[in-house]
């Protein structure tokens, strides 16, 4: 198996499939044994198999909940980036249906995450994570349930934590729960089997009300990451801002769209830093061209070095990262804009001050060759081998020239001395020149190849073996020195983080700006208003990855979520009209918003939202029986049982996979209580045009429609729709669902049968609608029961009848019946249906 196959073995079965895998190596006849494991969540073994191809980082995440079942569940959990040697535990209350478990999935790009067995009494709990597990595409590892123990965890904490202090003696050891993660954690990542874990941990507390709040159904409906399917890398959010140029910062973007902020004051720095770079082209282009591209994977160097898998490249590398920061320093110190400045100043500039140097100990002179050796200015030894090296060099360079005379040759055109990988330092002749050599004796010819005629002379042959152990005795002598180097180097490993921390963050920034900038229409600034205050309004707002696909002219739209007069939006109009890219656009530019960007806006004003909520088009999950009518309505629970009065609820058709009138009545039921309980902005795209008589009800809430051009004449015309895309005020009565069956080219039969259909229900249901008018409950509900009375009394004298009625006879007994009964002859209701 070649390097290759087996690489995107690796990555198929670990990210594709979110499989474990052993790597078993033979010891002898007959005999095979581990020698790596790997999981989605912990690639240490592997991290070199895979090249750093690593999209994001590995986190593997362990949880326990409380065995009491309750209406509040108490959820504990610790998770870890196994390389970065930290472990991060919370606890927290969660309704029935885990929502802030997923959130906390999506919040950290979980990988992997460790569950407790299923036990007596604890199986349908369990069975709740194990669905919310793998509906966030997270790979599940099943662990007993003594893993989950905390008898040893708090020596075990002592052991790997930098911090001096006994470990009962943190706060986080009170989270009883997140001490049984972490032990479960700590087991399976084999941590206390690694004497060089031991004083390098950190431990912390994730406070998961830090970030908006993000399930699975609303990572679906922003198309925020990437897609197993998507054609162009602008189809995604992360696709479309992820101009980074670096490892760490593309990472580090997945990161912060999964964690949208939730302060105005971290917010508005963000924002104020891009805005620089937006206000500044040629800062921005600088840091990006000639400074952020030339930056290695400071993460994944600072791994090999903790690891102690370090060489003298990586060190030359961590070196030539620290010679570029002065151009860094030196562009932001050119900054004029004094508004800028300090901002800079304090998230880059001070930070990159920082002392960090890493001494000259590397032979530079030798890395345009990628050779990586020891200066011998370092070593007394090292300096005698290398003035012989160099005398010997000489040496070689002056029979070169002897040789180029006495064959008269030109040497560097004709004439080369190199070194060659097989034959040493040998002379090289090219092939049209190579007969000067034949037949002279002091000219002994080594090898024929494409290139020319490798041959050499006693003399270079005597200088060649000299040369070779001398070149021996000298890496012998600088292996020793190499490990003291990548040793001094090792020990700057916690500042080659930080400025990859640093260095990430500016990547990030840089690229919100590129977009910013390079968009169709430039993105601007939006203005931030507190939590739970001010409106959400955007004038000529755009969908940041629509706008961007090929010979597409996107109609801007402009959005009013207004407290108290139009919180609740209600939009209708025809399929394929622009219901679902209105309501979506504007959780997408919610998002950006509070992740620091520009938004896709000619003006935008947001509040702070503390979670997007969203039910989008389901799809069956049959092997797991769940019906998409299940999965529409487990989606709905849980925005109704996650809600707040700060939220923003997206709600994309609901209803169609029952019955019209249940379908109704359920949508009906969760727009009242949303509007009416929870009080937070929403958007409502239906087809259920009778929704729209909420607005007679409820102030807040709001109808819109997107327009479609209908065109006029006959009646053979007057289904054809042109749909402008547009949203303005009011209700659209019509779906327009036959034009779109023109689209997709039915053939014409059935659209003409379809509207012949549709046009006799229309005539039906408008007669109906038409007689129905001016009856009064009371006439409805007397002219139903005397009419009811008649027929059960027509039914017993049919049946009393027997065989021998003819239908004639039976429609005169009913006739008669009715005559009998003046009060149902003078019914309004009863006259309407008669007329029927």
């Amino acid at each position: 198996m070649t390097m290759t196959v087996y690489r995107n073995f690796l990555r198929e079965v670990l990210f594709r499939l979110g499989k474990r895998v052993e790597v078993w190596e033979s010891t002898g006849r007959m005999n095979w044994k581990i020698t790596k494991q790997a999981s989605p969540g912990n690639l240490q073994d592997i991290e070199e198999e895979l090249g750093g191809q690593v999209d994001s980082a590995p986190i593997i995440l362990a949880v326990k909940v409380s065995g009491k079942v309750s209406e509040a569940r108490n959820v504990g959990v610790c998770f870890a980036d196994a390389s970065v040697r930290e472990l991060g535990v919370s606890e927290f209350l969660d309704n029935d249906l885990y929502s802030n478990f997923e959130s906390l999935l999506i919040q950290l790009g979980v990988k992997e995450c460790l569950i407790q067995s299923g036990g007596p009494g604890n199986d349908v709990e369990l069975g709740k994570l194990r669905a919310i597990v793998d509906s966030c595409g997270v790979a599940l590892a099943e662990r007993a349930s003594g893993d989950f123990g905390t008898k040893d965890i708090e020596q075990d904490l002592t052991r790997l934590l930098r911090d001096e202090r006994a470990a009962k003696m943190l706060p986080q050891t009170d989270l009883k729960l997140a001490m049984g993660s972490a032990a479960a954690l700590i087991k399976y990542l084999g941590a206390m089997s690694d004497p060089s874990n031991f004083g390098q941990y950190r431990l912390y507390q994730h406070d998961l009300s830090q970030y908006m709040k993000l399930d699975a159904s609303a990572l679906k409906a922003l198309n925020l990451m990437p897609g197993l399917r998507d054609g162009s890398k602008n189809m995604s959010l992360y696709g479309l801002l992820n101009h980074c140029k670096t490892p760490v910062g593309s990472r580090l973007l997945a990161q912060w769209l999964k964690q949208p902020l939730m302060s105005l004051e971290e917010i508005e720095r963000r924002q104020q830093l891009v805005e620089a770079f937006v206000a500044d082209t040629e800062l921005r282009q600088t840091i990006q061209e000639e400074h952020l591209r030339s930056i290695p994977d400071l993460y994944r160097l600072a791994k090999r070095f903790q690891r102690k898998l370090a060489n003298l490249e990586d060190v030359v590398r961590a070196y030539q990262v620290v010679i570029r920061i002065p151009g860094f320093i030196g562009t932001f110190e050119g900054v004029m804009d004094e508004v800028y400045r300090d901002p800079l100043d304090a998230q880059y500039t001070s930070k990159l001050r920082a002392s960090f140097r890493i001494d000259s100990y590397c032979s530079t002179h030798a890395l345009d060759n990628h050779e990586f050796i020891i200066k011998p200015e370092f070593d007394d030894s090292l300096r005698t081998i290398r003035k012989k090296l160099d005398k010997l060099r000489h040496n070689m360079d002056v029979e070169h020239r002897e040789v180029g005379r006495d064959l008269g040759q030109e040497i560097d055109k004709k004439l080369f001395l190199e070194n060659h990988k097989v034959h040493g330092w040998c002379f090289r002749l090219t092939r049209t020149e190579a007969g000067c050599i034949r037949n002279k004796k002091q000219y002994q010819e080594c090898s024929t190849q494409k290139n020319g005629v490798y041959f050499t002379t006693n003399s270079l042959q005597a200088m060649r073996r000299e040369f070779d152990q001398l070149s021996e005795n000298y890496n012998r002598t600088q292996s020793g020195l190499v490990n003291e180097v990548v040793n001094v180097a090792a020990s700057y490993c916690p500042v080659i983080e930080q400025l990859a921390g640093v260095l990430a963050h500016l990547d990030v920034i840089v690229s919100f700006a590129h977009v910013s900038v390079h968009a169709p229409v430039a993105y601007v600034r939006p203005k931030m208003h507190p939590r739970g205050e001010g409106d959400t309004v955007l004038k000529e707002a755009r969908h940041p990855c629509m706008e961007m696909q090929d010979d597409i002219q996107f109609i801007t739209n402009d959005v009013a979520l207004k407290r108290g007069s139009s919180e609740f939006l209600i939009i209708t109009g025809p399929n394929m009209g622009g219901k679902s890219t209105y309501i979506r656009q504007i959780g997408v530019i919610a998002l950006m918003a509070q992740v620091g960007c520009f938004v896709p806006c000619t003006e935008a004003e947001l509040t702070i939202f503390d979670c997007i909520l969203a039910r989008v088009g389901a799809s069956d999950s049959q092997l797991k029986g769940v019906s998409t009518f299940m999965a529409e309505m487990l989606e709905t629970a849980n925005i109704l049982k996650s809600a707040t009065s700060e939220s923003l609820i997206i709600i994309d058709e609901l209803g169609r996979g029952t019955s019209t009138y249940d379908g109704f009545g359920l949508a009906w039921a969760i727009s009242e209580h949303i509007v009416r309980e929870i009080r937070c902005f929403a958007m409502f795209a239906t087809h259920f045009h009778e929704l729209t008589a909420l607005v007679e009800e409820y102030p807040a809430v709001q109808n819109l429609h997107v327009v479609a051009h209908i065109g006029g004449g006959g009646n053979q015309d007057r289904r054809e729709v042109t749909l402008l895309y547009k949203v303005e005020e009011g209700v659209c009565d019509q779906s327009f669902g036959i034009h779109v069956a023109e689209l997709v080219k039915f053939p014409p039969k059935v659209v003409e049968m379809a509207k012949r259909k549709a046009d006799e229900l229309e005539d039906f249901t408008a007669k109906h609608d038409e007689q129905a008018v001016g009856h009064s409950k009371e006439d409805v509900e007397e002219g139903s029961t005397l009419l009811k009375e008649v027929l059960v009394e027509w039914k017993r004298r049919v049946e009393g009848g027997g065989e021998s009625m003819s239908g004639a006879e039976k429609a005169e007994l009913l006739r008669e019946l009715v005559r009998q009964n003046p009060t149902l002859q003078n019914n309004s209701f009863f006259k309407s249906v008669r007329a029927l």
